[in-house]
């Protein structure tokens, strides 16, 4: 059964990235494959607008194997719950945002190479515990390398 995915900005910008491409290239080909069902949102598109045109290609191109999730004000209140729990700053409130997309857009992980915000083993908790404290499931947070399956074999998560 795919796994509900929320991939952010990052993930679609290390297919260029010589140090993440590789695990950014396999993590979309599960994607086509049905490994993942892949979710993205109208601020991932945003913040690609300004990215190379390779990733805005890249981007256009995963797009028919893509759920889009519309920014709500459910999840502009979670986003506020995540920052008024300091999880984050405001500086950072399009990270929050992310993740409460992802959380109630019913994703059950987060693809990231965001390791100060999103991918960080102190923040994951704190999220997950505002998430609970709303109503809403907690979500796996991981990078691409911890999620995707090396042959066909390995399950991975």
């Amino acid at each position: 059964m795919p796994i509900r995915t929320y991939a952010d900005t990052s993930v679609y910008g290390g297919l260029h990235d010589p140090a993440f491409s590789d695990a950014s290239y396999t993590f979309f080909d599960q994607v086509r494959a049905g490994r993942f069902d892949l979710v993205t949102s109208a601020v991932v598109a945003e913040e690609l607008a300004e990215a190379p045109d390779a990733v805005r290609d890249d981007f256009e191109a995963i797009l028919p194997h893509t759920e889009i999730v519309e920014v709500t004000a459910e999840i502009l209140d979670l986003q506020a719950a995540d920052l008024d729990a300091g999880i984050l700053t405001p500086q950072w409130e399009d990270d929050a945002l992310h993740m409460a997309l992802a959380t109630v857009g019913n994703c059950e992980l987060v693809v990231s190479w965001n390791f100060t915000h999103i991918v960080h083993f102190q923040k994951i908790p704190q999220y997950n515990a505002v998430n609970q404290l709303h109503g809403y499931d907690t979500l796996a947070i991981h990078s691409p390398p911890e999620v995707i399956s090396d042959d066909d074999n390995e399950e991975g998560i």
